[in-house]
């Protein structure tokens, strides 16, 4: 029998923010403007949930095209930014009666956090998680466990009482490294097809069904 979940981390990304449109405009600016054709998106979908250098150097052919493709992608990003996210239907009220249910909330995400905060601004979201782990705050990236195991550490929180919520396969499998168990959310970029491989341990149709795993 699993122990009672007193903790709930999140990713952000497709997860709680509504950004992919942001993501993939800003994707397909970069790569217009870099390399003079636009790969097909599926092949960036596969990589979110990882650090934007980190993705960007299947593209790049050395490193200052990499450079240039990282600057070119966040001017996109930061001009657009606020008027192409949003949070997901029923997010917000998830999150209130969570804060209400006195659980831990941790926000685990590739974002830097200077970008993570600005999207929290945006959303509304400021004061709603006690521990935010970003990409600059780790030595390994999702799909490694230390993203997740520092959140963990921070809370005080044992990873048998703690549930990872996330849209990405490097999602699932950076909560199942850390000892944790998973939540796939289905609203996100990925099907359950591409989610299913990384054996997530529940599977969320919409934010309110996270409550009846508590």
């Amino acid at each position: 029998m699993h122990a009672a979940i007193d903790t709930v981390l999140f990713d952000l990304d497709g997860t709680l923010a509504d950004s992919i449109d942001l993501i993939l405009s800003a994707y397909r600016h970069t790569m217009r403007n870099c390399l003079g054709w636009v790969p097909p998106d599926e092949r960036w979908i596969a990589g979110l949930g990882t650090p934007l250098a980190i993705q960007l150097l299947e593209f790049a052919a050395d490193a200052e095209q990499h450079e240039l493709m990282r600057q070119t992608f966040r001017a996109f990003s930061d001009h657009h930014h606020d008027q192409m996210i949003s949070s997901y239907p029923g997010v917000k009220s998830l999150l209130g009666q969570l804060r209400e249910r006195d659980l831990k909330l941790g926000l685990v995400t590739s974002k830097h956090r200077v970008s993570s905060d600005r999207a929290f601004r945006a959303l509304g979201m400021t004061d709603i998680f006690e521990v935010l782990v970003c990409a600059d705050d780790v030595e390994q990236h999702k799909p490694a466990p230390e993203p997740v195991e520092k959140a963990l550490a921070q809370l005080g929180s044992a990873a048998e009482c703690s549930l990872f919520v996330g849209d990405s396969p490097h999602d699932m499998v950076a909560g199942r490294r850390a000892g944790v168990r998973t939540a796939a959310a289905c609203w996100g970029p990925f099907s359950r097809a591409q989610l299913e491989p990384s054996t997530p341990d529940h599977w969320l149709r919409v934010p309110a069904d996270l409550l009846e795993l508590l």
